[in-house]
């Protein structure tokens, strides 16, 4: 294998992946006028998991520039979220919560849409290099040391002042630098695919991302996810449950979507045109979030479950703190990163964690599909589904765990 150097001079923050993470974060360091380095290991456009955006995530596009063009893209418009278990219906309006801001966000395929972020990342100055992935990392220095290889087997020798793992499922620092510690949750795998669902008008609420309860085990769930003319459906649930059906993922996950009558009407005239994809044991966790040189972002950090679709916007959010907090350390502030990075995002992750595993014990399904829920709360609630767990203002934020149990024992009495 050859050596050279990256034909480019040395950046001040390279940012390993250009997925949202990168692309949010490369521009927001752009802007402060930085010079950015991004290295991605695929070609874009390429598939990735990942559709259904929360509110809080269009506060950082908005913030790195890309706002007008994502609004001008046409993607689907997404209102709320709807909850289906057997004949039991609720469903949650964005328009309708405790925090402030934007009253809707989109449903998305996320090749095109990172694609679009990627690129308004280059428009603003960001230099991406495509299908060159990092394989080494050396942090015993005043500065990162970083090895790279593009697909021609070339490798090029890097030398940043700081580095952002933006690398999702890659993982690429936490594999490296030996980070990676197992998740507390259980292993649950998904399979999923696209379908052209040629759903009748008024089948479905297409304006909400539909998530659907098994009718025999309340721990298995489906998503079914809009696009125009199209629809992302998918499956989660414990290997074990898995182990009960087809081992080819076409197969499985068409069996155990006709086990679930509303998704059967729903799919009934469906083009099943895609196939299958199975991601196994993802949930994942870090002993750090930064280090010397280091910070990570979104996924590369830590993911929790794609139940309420928070994976993008704490991939987003861990952006925008570490872009502004890097811009501060970049002109010679110090940085409290354990703090001012990890401390404070970790608190909105583990209130999503809190919701994940209320979801999986059957509290969150009990407030859910309660006959007669306070406005009051239902509106502090929907503000967590937005994607605002980082708002303290809000009870079911700065207690989450304590709130749960006390709605979820009201809800449980009155159905009694």
């Amino acid at each position: 294998m050859s050596s050279t150097s990256l034909p480019t001079a040395s950046p001040d923050v390279l940012v390993i992946g250009a997925g949202p993470s990168g692309a949010i974060a490369s521009a927001l360091l752009k802007r402060r006028g930085w010079k950015v380095l991004v290295l991605e290991g695929q070609r874009f456009p390429r598939f990735s998991i990942g559709e259904s955006l929360l509110v809080h995530c269009l506060d950082f596009v908005e913030e790195a520039g890309m706002l007008p063009a994502v609004d001008a893209a046409g993607f689907q418009f997404k209102s709320g979220a709807a909850f289906i278990r057997g004949e039991e219906y609720g469903d949650f309006d964005f328009s309708q919560r405790f925090t402030p801001g934007r009253p809707s966000t989109y449903e998305v395929q996320r090749a095109p849409f990172d694609k679009l972020l990627a690129d308004e990342a280059e428009k603003q100055g960001v230099e991406i290099r495509y299908e060159v992935r990092v394989t080494g990392i050396d942090l015993s220095g005043a500065t990162p040391q970083v090895t790279a290889c593009d697909t021609a087997g070339t490798q090029f020798d890097i030398t940043p002042r700081f580095v952002l793992d933006a690398s999702g499922f890659a993982r690429t620092l936490p594999r490296l630098l030996g980070l990676e510690t197992p998740s507390t949750f259980p292993v649950r795998n998904a399979v999923f695919t696209h379908v052209e669902d040629r759903a009748a008008a008024g089948a479905f609420d297409r304006n909400k991302i539909q998530i659907v309860v098994h009718p025999r085990h309340k721990d298995v769930w489906f998503w079914l996810i809009p696009f125009p003319n199209r629809c992302s459906i998918g499956v989660v649930a414990s290997r074990e449950f898995f182990a009960g059906y087809p081992s080819n993922p076409d197969e499985r996950l068409r069996r155990i979507v006709a086990e679930e009558p509303f998704l059967t009407r729903v799919l009934e005239d469906a083009l099943w045109d895609t196939p299958a994809r199975e991601l196994g044991g993802y949930a994942a966790n870090v002993t750090t979030m930064h280090g010397p040189g280091f910070a990570l972002l979104g996924n590369a950090a830590e993911f929790l479950d794609p139940v309420f679709s928070s994976g993008v916007t704490i991939a987003m959010r861990s952006a925008s703190m570490a872009a502004g907090l890097l811009d501060r350390q970049l002109r010679g502030e110090g940085i409290d990163w354990q703090s001012e990075f990890e401390a404070p995002l970790r608190k909105g992750v583990d209130t999503f964690r809190a919701y994940v595993s209320a979801w999986y014990d059957g509290r969150f399904q009990d407030i859910m599909f309660a006959k007669t829920q306070t406005p009051e709360i239902r509106r502090m609630i929907c503000s967590i589904l937005a994607g605002y767990a980082w708002d303290e203002s809000n009870p079911f934020v700065a207690q989450p765990e304590r709130r749960l149990d006390m709605v979820a024992q009201l809800c449980a009495r009155a159905a009694g």
